[in-house]
């Protein structure tokens, strides 16, 4: 299997609740027009992540690569992603190269590792990431965003850091949401999905398990889907 095949054997992965069949992806996706993709920001889209017995070992980016090549099999994929970057290296690293790759769609995240600092400058990030995705909407580009699952909940995050980190992470959820709306993007909203509550993150805490990037693929599916019916009605 290669790194954006599709799962087809994974028994815990095809029972699980919150996922879509490759037939709904396939019925998700269809008629999707986009050729070049692009995933753009840090260790979220570069894909950390821990294995899960029942689960493909496949980063929520190669998922959606593989769901667009069910309907597009020649579809280019460029994933840019790269670990601890603030947003403003990501778009200082990234932002380039992505446009010279010219994507017709792109998911972007970035910001996460700013809200981890010992201040987080809501401002700033909100300008980063409207300078990323500007930039590719400038250009035609259909351009994703998501918000971040709340950790605050588990046991990797200590106690006296809780508060401060819930509020950071929604404050990072409702400003990334209101740039993509801003710029005419799809933003899938991730902080509110009942799997948030599961287990899917990895031992670090902060990071996803190989659970939760199927649930963010198939969230980021769902999204477009949404997308693509709204332009059918």
């Amino acid at each position: 299997m290669t790194s954006t095949e599709m799962p087809s054997d994974h028994a815990q992965e095809l029972q699980d609740p919150h996922l879509l069949t490759v037939e709904e992806i396939t019925a998700q996706l269809q008629g999707a027009p986009w050729t070049r993709y692009a995933a753009i920001g840090d260790s979220i889209v570069a894909g950390q992540r821990e294995p899960v017995e029942g689960y493909a070992d496949l980063s929520w980016a190669d998922r959606v690569a593989a769901g667009l090549r069910r309907i597009n099999p020649e579809l280019e994929y460029h994933n840019f992603g790269e670990r601890d970057l603030p947003a403003a290296k990501i778009r200082a690293t990234q932002l380039d190269p992505a446009l010279e790759f010219a994507p017709d769609i792109a998911i972007v995240v970035a910001g996460g590792n700013d809200l981890l600092g010992k201040q987080f400058d809501t401002a700033a990030v909100e300008t980063e990431q409207a300078r990323i995705v500007s930039a590719l909407r400038a250009r035609g580009c259909t351009v994703v965003t998501m918000g971040l699952f709340d950790n605050t909940w588990t046991p990797f995050v200590a106690e006296k850091y809780k508060a401060v980190m819930k509020q950071r992470l929604q404050q990072f959820s409702d400003l990334t949401q209101s740039v993509t709306q801003r710029m005419g993007g799809l933003h899938v909203d991730l902080p509110n999905h009942p799997a948030g509550k599961e287990p899917i993150f990895a031992s670090d805490g902060l990071h996803l398990n190989a659970r939760g990037h199927a649930v963010v693929a198939t969230e980021v599916i769902r999204t477009l889907g949404e997308h693509l019916a709204a332009k059918r009605a």
